[in-house]
């Protein structure tokens, strides 16, 4: 087929083809990074909990460089990492140690964390290790201050349930958390090490998973039992989804990052298309006989430009594709082309992006330049030429790197490592990791697991069906209690005798009210939401007054329900008083009264409701008013 023809291009949208993932040889295995919710971090004392970059003290800065493994080999992905010269600056808080700051060495793993890992291991009916190691990951991105991350295998041979077949779970590790990226600076990288250190479990399957629904299905199965724990964090950015991905005659790639479960099925797919792409340009440049040029400096060429990219740039290098004309701008996914992928590596090497000349003349390069360029690397009209601006050292670097990625596409799909995007594509990181990376760790002594000493917690399923049973709720709010993050306080309010339904209905349809109407509800801690409820269930506050109550304590943090119940006047009132308003109410309404019966009994229950303002229990209203109506009519 001609990848340059329209056609081709258009079908570069996977909802443009129909794939039978069976026959195109899908196979697919996830990586689950979970943090979990501990009192200290892996290897130190200091607390877990989120930090503003404002709310830093102090900063320091390094630069790292990859260290030879046990054998005396270097890992390919930190190599190339380490070509780019960067500075790596790290905010450091009040809360931060020695440990983190790697000026001290590393405690011994924390308990904790530990325990948690082993109630996983059972949920995913894994085999414990005898003894959990530490070891160390080289990791020389900036996101550790030591240049490696601490890791250690605890459980491996583990299996979930899927509605296409089981997926195995072939190993566990417990790790550090790496630093939160907080952005670029002018020389390199800001860290916050705030995050650094977060106990973290890293959940790896097998290569099992043959369509991208089954890949998603498996992620919320394995979503669902770590938050079964009631012991992992939960928000943005507290778990990422790692995506393995490949097809028959294509290569393993590695997808970081996925963020949300909704992100997984598009993934999986633009990523088998992504490859049915390449070897489609791969079969291409084959039949053409397309070669890769060496690189040549064309700075010359663009020296009256009209570009400011090219203009501004000390060198222009540039490097001939020979029989890839229309090829390098064929869309692989939407809106994302070979020249892409070939950008991608140019800018690993601190480049911008690069030019080439299926999208020339355009941006300022005339055609007259293009012309000039090709006759100076020797490229006629079924070639094209790819080019890099920047400062001599960067463009000999990046060109050098896009000629090394032109010539791999000849061959078809590289093994790399991939960065999620939001719109399902993805963009190349660097590649793939090695065993290179790892090696012992020798400042922590090893641990020796027990998980007899952990109980098998209850399944959030088994939870919803508990909630349906026991407490009569409807299979929608059960859900919604058992997977929310207030669960604990509604358990906790159930016990301390408050109604289940009511309890429910306040977690999770109250406050979600009161937050659309701009109460600050995050600032209602678990005590103040039990407290409220409890007077309810004595007697001493009308569920009416719920929300009103709420809304006070959500105002002024540290006061308890009792005083926000007294400030707002909802103090609960006998029956005389309810009766008090509810003849007045009448009285006030006895011409419609005597007109329509029972049929006013809404308008003045409305009306009773609101002259009592929550003081008194709906039930009871009801039942005075209808009796003051029977009177009268």
């Amino acid at each position: 087929m001609s990848t340059s023809d329209p056609d081709a291009d258009a079908a570069a949208d996977p909802a443009a083809r129909d794939y039978d993932y069976a026959e195109l040889g899908l196979v697919a295995g996830l990586e689950i990074h979970q943090q979990l919710d501990t009192a200290s971090k892996l290897f130190c004392d200091c607390p877990t909990e989120r930090r503003d970059p404002e709310a830093s003290v102090r900063s320091f800065t390094r630069y790292l460089h990859p260290t030879k493994s046990e054998l005396g080999e270097l890992d390919e992905a930190a190599l190339e990492e380490s070509m780019v010269d960067r500075e790596f600056e790290y905010l450091a808080f009040d809360s931060t140690c020695l440990v983190e700051e790697d000026d001290e060495p590393p405690h011994r793993l924390d308990r904790e964390a530990l325990e948690v890992t082993l109630e996983i291991a059972k949920l995913l009916d894994m085999e414990v290790v005898d003894r959990a190691h530490v070891m160390r990951k080289i990791v020389v991105d900036g996101s550790n201050t030591s240049g490696f991350q601490r890791s250690t295998l605890v459980a491996t041979d583990g299996e979930i349930e899927t509605s296409d077949g089981p997926v195995s779970v072939t190993d566990m590790l417990l790790e550090e958390e790496s630093a939160a990226r907080i952005g670029e600076t002018d020389e390199g990288v800001r860290w916050g090490l705030d995050r650094l250190g977060i106990p973290l479990v890293e959940i790896g399957t097998g290569p099992d998973i043959r369509s991208p629904e089954q890949a998603r299905e498996a992620a919320e199965r394995i979503g669902m039992l770590l938050r079964s724990t009631r012991q992992v964090k939960r928000g943005l950015g507290t778990i990422r989804q790692d995506v393995n991905v490949s097809i028959a005659d294509g290569a393993r790639i590695e997808m970081k990052g996925v963020q949300a479960l909704d992100e997984i099925e598009a993934l999986v797919r633009m990523e088998a298309h992504r490859q049915v792409r390449l070897l489609e340009i791969s079969e291409e440049l084959g039949d053409r006989g397309a070669t890769v040029g060496e690189p040549a400096d064309v700075t010359d060429v663009f020296a009256d430009t009209d570009s400011g990219v090219i203009a501004s740039a000390s060198t222009v290098m540039a490097a001939p594709l020979y029989g890839f004309a229309g090829l390098v701008g064929a869309e692989i996914q939407p809106d994302r082309r070979l020249g892409t992928e070939l950008s991608d590596h140019a800018k690993r090497h601190g480049a911008g992006g690069i030019f080439h000349t299926d999208e020339l003349p355009a941006y300022g390069v005339t055609a007259d330049e293009v012309a000039a360029l090709k006759d100076a690397v020797g490229a006629g009209e079924g070639d094209a030429v790819a080019l890099v601006a920047a400062s001599r050292g960067v463009a000999e670097r990046s060109i050098e790197a896009v000629t090394d990625r032109a010539q791999v596409a000849m061959d078809g799909v590289p093994e790399e490592t991939r960065g999620a995007n939001e719109d399902g594509t993805s963009r190349y990181l660097r590649p793939l990791p090695g065993a290179a990376r790892m090696y012992p760790e020798t400042d922590v002594p090893p641990v020796e697991p027990d998980p007899t000493e952990v109980e098998t917690p209850e399944l959030l399923t088994e939870k919803v069906e508990r909630y349906r049973a026991e407490y009569g709720l409807d299979a929608g709010l059960a859900e919604q209690v058992a997977y929310g993050r207030r669960m604990p306080v509604f358990e906790a309010a159930v016990e301390r005798g408050v109604d289940p339904t009511l309890a429910a209905g306040t977690l999770e349809s109250t406050l979600t009210e009161l937050r659309r109407d701009d109460v600050p509800v995050d600032e209602l801690d678990d005590e103040a939401l039990l407290g409220v409820l409890s007077l309810v269930a004595a007697g001493d506050l009308a569920k009416e007054g719920v929300d009103e109550a709420l809304t006070v304590l959500a105002g002024n943090p540290g006061m308890d329900a009792e005083t926000a119940v007294e400030e707002a006047g909802l103090a609960g009132v006998g029956e005389s008083e309810v009766r008090e308003a509810v003849v007045e109410v009448v009285e006030r309404n006895a011409e419609q009264v005597e007109r329509e019966g029972m049929g006013a009994f809404s308008a003045l229950m409305g009306e009773a409701m609101g002259a009592l303002r929550g003081k008194a229990d709906g039930e009871v209203v009801s039942d005075v008013l209808r009796e003051e109506i029977g009177k009268r009519s």
